[in-house]
């Protein structure tokens, strides 16, 4: 085992034994390390093994074979509570645990140094203590546990896995009950405790967005056992995502890291703008099924700002001298009619949608066929072009 493991796997074999059948095998052949002081997801389509993986890491099922190596011992040499000295757990299952404080359910986390007694000395109790001020649960101390809501339970949780000092923590699915702000909270939470503590940090989550944004690593877990390891922009760029998470109808866009589906597009959008407005702007125009294309201009200074009907007029007039560069972002192939990246569509746009900002409101000036709209809202814009998708009237003057 590397000095920066703390641990790593050789040839393991992960899945499920049958009484008088062949073991049911989910992945085998798996070899991958875990460091001190990094945050690692492990991600997977449903039925890939995620939580078999962690739960043979844990050791709460058996490996089918192979080895796994936890501070240079093999896991299955250590005793009960020497793992738990060195490892801690948190589950899914929701806990049930009566009348308990806070305090008092994080506290169980040193159950592995204080023995059959449960009796906390004056070390004990300030690494409690210290276990909730670490994941900001200070005020949840003298709480009931069944008077806190999801992301308070989950704290103490991950404050009792912390107070048993492990060298490693392993997470299934820590924000599956959370809401948005909370997981954004859980997920910052284990990134600091990994660079602080030094502690390596193993979830599993379905949440791509927060693993791509905070993960030191990502492990990719396909349904059909393989392992990509790897820092999260690297298997955007190698291709993994499309190959763990292919499924018919559905992509993965590796300029976005996002998933979308695979229609048909209405048309080409022109989008001039930039900033918060023009993302959510783009956003707006591929929800409603058309293709985007962002516009810049070569030798247009930096920070010159757009007008946008010349901008329009010149985009048109530049599509046979190749004046205008067209970063393409498509919600599906076959919308530049064979075009490559960064190659100008082959049938013409429908118009242009440019943002612009007064008083650091956003408003949307749609042209189409020379003819201007003008939009205080992306509702109000985005429900014209669904109408003239539909057949309705595409014209209009200005507002």
């Amino acid at each position: 085992m590397g000095a920066r493991e703390v641990l790593r796997t050789d040839s393991l074999s992960i899945g499920y034994r049958r009484a008088r059948r062949a073991a049911a095998v989910i992945a085998s052949g798996l070899r991958f390390a875990l460091r001190p002081g990094e945050l690692v997801c492990l991600l997977g389509p449903n039925g890939a093994g995620k939580s078999t993986l962690m739960r043979t890491l844990a050791r709460l099922q058996p490996a089918l074979s192979g080895r796994i190596w936890l501070d240079e011992r093999p896991l299955e040499e250590l005793r009960p509570g020497q793992l738990a000295r060195r490892l801690s757990v948190v589950l899914t299952d929701r806990v049930d645990v009566g009348a308990m404080s806070g305090f008092g359910l994080a506290s169980l986390g040193r159950h592995p140094y204080t023995g059959w007694t449960g009796t906390l000395n004056e070390r004990d109790e300030r690494i409690v203590q210290w276990a909730l001020h670490a994941v900001r649960a200070d005020g949840l101390a003298d709480r009931l546990i069944v008077e806190m809501s999801d992301g308070e339970r989950q704290k103490i949780l991950i404050a009792r896995a912390l107070a048993q000092e492990p060298r490693i923590m392993l997470l299934d699915e820590p924000t599956a009950f959370l809401d948005l702000p909370r997981r954004v909270e859980v997920m910052d939470l284990l990134r600091r405790l990994a660079r602080e503590n030094g502690q390596a940090i193993l979830l599993s989550t379905h949440d791509l967005d927060l693993a791509l944004r905070n993960a030191d690593r990502l492990w990719l877990l396909s349904a059909g056992g393989a392992l990509y390891d790897g820092a999260p922009e690297d298997l955007v760029l190698s291709g993994a995502f499309e190959r763990v998470f292919s499924a018919e109808g559905v992509s993965f866009d590796r300029d976005r890291g996002s998933f979308h589906t695979r229609e048909e597009s209405s048309g080409v959008v022109l989008l001039e703008g930039e900033g918060a407005a023009a993302h959510w702007a783009r956003r707006a125009l591929e929800r409603v099924g058309f293709a985007v294309e962002e516009v810049t201009f070569a030798g247009r200074p930096n920070g010159t700002p757009w007008n946008g009907e010349a901008a329009a007029d010149a985009i048109y007039a530049a599509k046979d001298t190749q004046e205008a560069v067209f970063p393409v972002r498509r919600r599906s192939e076959g919308d530049t009619g064979g075009a490559g990246e960064g190659v100008p569509a082959q049938r013409g746009p429908i118009g242009t949608v440019s943002v612009r900002m007064t008083d650091d409101r956003p408003s949307y000036m749609l042209k189409t066929a020379g003819r201007e709209k003008a939009f205080s809202t992306l509702d109000g814009l985005t429900a014209q072009l669904r109408q003239s998708d539909a057949g309705g009237e595409t014209h209009a003057k200005v507002d």
